[in-house]
């Protein structure tokens, strides 16, 4: 398989789950029922912050890959984005995991599941 495509394949999957937290960020927000307007902003604040991070880090990955998959600025890129979801994949392992809702039991799957396809892709590159 073309490395380049295991890079974009790593890169679009964080991309399209970013995508998805924006969506429900609302109905997310009213699940926690009857709680103050500050913990209602910070919800909602969190919740957009992780899917724009998430975006960022598919976004960043794909443009050096376009640019140029094997300068050294995308190997430190893809190193650091990995990095980060594998960090993020261990966050959520012990919190979201823990929550009954499918959607958090995902997150380390796909997270680290990027990870690899991106540092994979690095490493055939």
């Amino acid at each position: 398989m073309n490395a380049e495509l295991l890079i974009y394949l790593g890169s679009a999957m964080p991309f399209l789950w970013g995508v998805a937290h924006l969506f429900p960020t609302r109905s997310v927000v009213r699940g926690f029922g009857d709680i103050s307007s500050d913990n209602k902003n910070i919800i909602t604040m969190e919740w957009i912050i992780e899917g724009v991070a998430l975006m960022f880090v598919g976004t960043i990955v794909a443009t050096v890959t376009s640019v140029d998959p094997r300068a050294t600025v995308s190997s430190y890129v893809y190193l650091a984005s990995a990095g980060c979801l594998v960090i993020l994949a261990v966050v959520s392992l012990f919190t979201g995991f823990r929550i009954a809702f499918l959607p958090f039991k995902l997150c380390p799957v796909i997270f680290l599941s990027s990870a690899v396809l991106i540092w994979l892709g690095w490493w055939l590159v």
